[in-house]
């Protein structure tokens, strides 16, 4: 199994609801989810990004995602990330 990564795309938009719902199922908080594509397209992929998107490939196929922003320490002086969301199907978990 060889493990691919690649950075989310306007057009990958249904794609990461999807996983946003999937984590929702897994967190029994599905009826929490107010995200709609068109929310998402403007975050994500909008003139002002407010977060990034990663996808964990297999094969070409998305099996996992990881939803995170850039912050910044003012005591290091630093930029970092902070993740927000990490998640993989169940098919794949403890796989390496």
């Amino acid at each position: 199994m060889e493990i691919k990564f690649r950075k989310a795309e306007k057009k990958d938009t249904e794609k990461v609801l999807f996983f946003i719902k999937e984590l929702a199922l897994f967190e029994v908080m599905a009826d929490q989810v107010q995200a709609t594509p068109e929310i998402l397209e403007k975050n994500l992929f909008g003139p002002h990004p407010r977060a990034e998107v990663i996808f964990a490939t297999e094969n070409g196929k998305e099996i996992g995602f990881v939803l995170f922003f850039h912050n910044f320490s003012t005591f290091l002086g630093k930029p970092g990330i902070y993740i927000e969301d990490l998640f993989v199907l169940p098919d794949y978990r403890g796989k390496g």
